[in-house]
């Protein structure tokens, strides 16, 4: 058989490489480009689950001081954030005043139960006087009917008048405590006409305990009503924190939890400790317009800073689980699947759909109790693009 020339064999050979390289290229146009994904490796480290929520600061000892009478009170000699001692003065409460017709009335009731318990003092003195001549006369009467000069019936007829007196002046003396009682409750009434104090007619209101004054409900002066508020004082240094949490979330929560206190101002974080979940829950309307069952979780804190104050917000961090060495894969790369949670791992460039089991949830991290190895690399956030051998970069 006769050979080829030479170029026709190289001219074979380029056809050929052509081919293959337009078959490559029509391959590639053809097959799609890879996912770009977002990545992150499974690791072993501290994972920690905890219930975050809002709360606010308060003083633990907090004393409310109120008036305990009507009256003007004076005007208060304190501010806000000021120390007081217990015992020290708070406010003044004079009588409240009235008006000059209101004044003469009162005047004018005073005169008249002086007068009346001047009359009952005279009353009370006949009654003594004439107790005193019925007795006279009874035992004269006694004497007589002894010696026969008079019968017995006289004797029991001067008896008789002489006790008939001894109720006369009891009833006389009780009308004269009554006018007498009469008296000093129209004084009472007259401590103050027509805006003139009369002596000892002021009540001391004093603090109950040693701290600071947190709140003034009115420093100037004003007439006001028995239970009004004046003040309120505690201790600072005794500072907790009360969060409003979920009651499916308190049902997790123990005394002496750990707690995590930020976002309040300072420049590091509070540590704190949960001391009470209170009893009842209560119904409250969310942002949503959603009711809600929640529970109040009061919060020590051992060593509250002095730059933490009452009445202040923090975002409180409740831990519920801790562990120093798991597992853990970002919560972001869990997807849901038929039997369970699973993740899409990425191995020689391809996702590969990969069951795991969970254990503990910590907000950005899951803990992972099987399914996958230290090292391995999972999707974060997988969209609809991403399926079982699908190339991702």
């Amino acid at each position: 058989m006769r050979a080829l020339p030479k170029f026709l064999t190289a001219k074979r050979v380029t056809v050929g490489v052509v081919a293959v390289a337009v078959l490559a290229g029509i391959t590639g146009a053809l097959r799609p480009d890879p996912v770009e994904v977002e990545a992150a490796v499974a690791s072993r480290g501290a994972l920690r689950v905890t219930v975050d929520v809002e709360g606010k600061t308060r003083v633990r000892d907090r004393y409310v001081v109120a008036a305990p009478v009507s009256g003007r009170l004076e005007r208060v000699p304190l501010a806000e954030g000021m120390t007081v001692r217990a015992g020290d003065v708070i406010a003044r409460i004079a009588p409240a005043p009235v008006d000059e017709p209101s004044a003469r009335q009162a005047r004018a009731r005073l005169d008249a139960a002086q007068a009346h318990a001047v009359d009952a003092a005279a009353r009370v003195r006949a009654a003594e006087a004439a107790l005193g001549q019925a007795r006279r006369d009874a035992e004269r009467t006694r004497r007589l009917a002894t010696a026969g000069a008079l019968a017995e019936q006289s004797v029991e007829e001067a008896e008789l008048l002489a006790r008939a007196r001894a109720e006369d002046l009891a009833g006389a003396r009780a009308l004269a405590s009554a006018a007498a009682a009469e008296v000093e409750q129209t004084k009472a009434a007259l401590l103050y006409s027509g805006g003139r104090l009369a002596t000892g007619g002021v009540v001391v209101v004093r603090a109950p305990t040693a701290g600071r004054v947190l709140r003034l409900a009115e420093r100037s002066e004003r007439v006001i009503a028995p239970g009004s508020l004046i003040a309120e004082v505690g201790d600072t240094r005794g500072i907790e924190v009360v969060v409003d949490v979920l009651s499916s979330d308190a049902a997790r929560v123990r005394p002496g939890m750990p707690v995590v206190l930020d976002g309040w101002g300072g420049d590091a974080p509070v540590a704190g400790r949960v001391r009470l979940i209170e009893p009842a829950a209560t119904t409250r309307v969310s942002a949503l317009g959603i009711e809600e069952q929640r529970v109040n979780v009061l919060v020590d804190i051992p060593a509250a800073p002095a730059a933490l104050g009452d009445g202040y917000h923090v975002d409180a961090h409740i831990v519920v689980w801790e562990r120093p060495s798991v597992l853990t894969v970002p919560a972001s790369a869990l997807v849901r699947a038929p039997q369970g949670w699973a993740v899409y791992a990425i191995d020689a460039g391809r996702a590969r759909l990969r069951p795991v089991a969970i254990g503990q949830l910590g907000g950005a991290a899951a803990e992972v109790l099987g399914g996958l190895a230290v090292g391995q690399r999972v999707i974060l956030f997988p969209s609809d693009a991403i399926r079982e051998g699908v190339r991702v970069r």
